[in-house]
């Protein structure tokens, strides 16, 4: 049976599984309107999952055609995947902020050989090995998981109410892991009167024991120099400050306190960039950067797909680096090497 999750007040989670992905599943919420039930977030889109979501809603006591409408938080395809079927089975309305609605219209205008091409030379440019980048020059299935999401027909607008009857739900625009991740603050007492302000769905913005992947923002029609890990770090900040009861985040498990683990992330990021500066004693490609940075495991245990979210997430930290003025690219370097100023 589905694992349903009731939070009181009309908010309940279901474990949609991710196939194959450490993570295990996402955590889709229902929210119940006066229009019927409203989905954050919808889960990957695969067979068991579609499954599990919609078992998951008879158990809540509707159904995916009740569906009144989708509430995207970001749109990556372990939270955007089902929402085309939904809207297929249901009628409902998929909100998105723009920055994301833009990155899913570019990747449903794009041939998937665009994207493994740009890829292939991200990765050159930063100094990958030739067997890393060989395999993304392969032939391949042309049907590719995330590469044709639903397009969105709603903005989620910052600062906004959502149009969820009987209930006050705001956009909170929390950029970082992706362009347009919000999350969503629901400006209601607490079920269990647990003291704070309201209950904050966060996406895979603040997530309880793990810390969400921040590498540069992936878009090859997008030539735009981001700061990924600036733009998380501010809205890390942002929702310190709005100090909600409780926190429902899109995986593990709901937890209390946000402020404190805004702190530990703050934290975290600061100490990777203070081990990084060291690490830049020396001239290293982002590459180089990744396999000496501290990860869960040793460098070569990390699985092909694993590496290339590191060296992004090392990216990242360069730019930030470079930003703030204690990095700067060594000139005439090809591939582009990094030191410490």
């Amino acid at each position: 049976m589905t694992q349903v999750t009731d939070h009181g007040g009309g908010v309940r989670s279901l474990r949609v599984p991710i196939p194959d992905n450490p993570l295990g599943h996402t955590l889709v919420y229902v929210v119940d309107t006066d229009r019927g039930p409203v989905l954050i977030d919808t889960g990957w889109d695969d067979p068991e999952s579609w499954d599990t979501l919609a078992r998951g809603l008879t158990e809540c006591g509707t159904s995916v055609a009740e569906t009144h409408g989708v509430v995207v938080t970001h749109h990556h395809p372990d939270h955007h995947g089902l929402s085309g079927r939904v809207r297929e089975a249901s009628g409902a309305w998929i909100a998105m902020h723009a920055a994301d609605t833009a990155v899913v219209r570019r990747t449903r205008e794009a041939r998937p050989e665009h994207w493994f091409s740009y890829m292939a030379a991200k990765l050159a440019a930063a100094g990958a090995p030739e067997e890393h980048i060989a395999p993304l020059r392969a032939p391949r299935p042309r049907a590719l998981p995330g590469l044709s999401p639903a397009l969105p027909d709603r903005d989620i607008v910052p600062g906004e109410l959502l149009e969820l009857p009987g209930r006050r739900l705001r956009a909170i625009w929390t950029p970082g892991h992706t362009p347009g991740h919000v999350c969503l603050h629901l400006e209601e007492n607490h079920p269990a009167q647990l003291p704070g302000r309201g209950r904050l769905f966060s996406g895979d913005h603040l997530l309880p024991e793990i810390t969400p992947h921040i590498g540069l923002y992936e878009d090859p029609d997008d030539t735009t120099v981001t700061d990924p890990l600036g733009d998380y770090l501010d809205s890390l900040e942002r929702v310190g400050r709005l100090a909600p009861a409780e926190v429902l985040p899109a995986h593990q498990h709901a937890f209390s306190d946000a402020a404190a683990r805004v702190r530990e992330l703050l934290t975290h990021h600061e100490s990777r960039l203070t081990d990084l500066l060291a690490l830049l004693a020396e001239p290293l490609t982002p590459w180089r950067l990744a396999e000496r940075m501290e990860w869960n495991r040793p460098w070569e245990q990390i699985p092909y797909g694993s590496r290339t979210i590191a060296v992004s997430e090392a990216e990242a930290h360069l730019r930030r680096l470079v930003k703030l003025g204690r990095a700067e690219a060594v000139p005439g370097s090809d591939p582009v090497t990094y030191v410490a100023v």
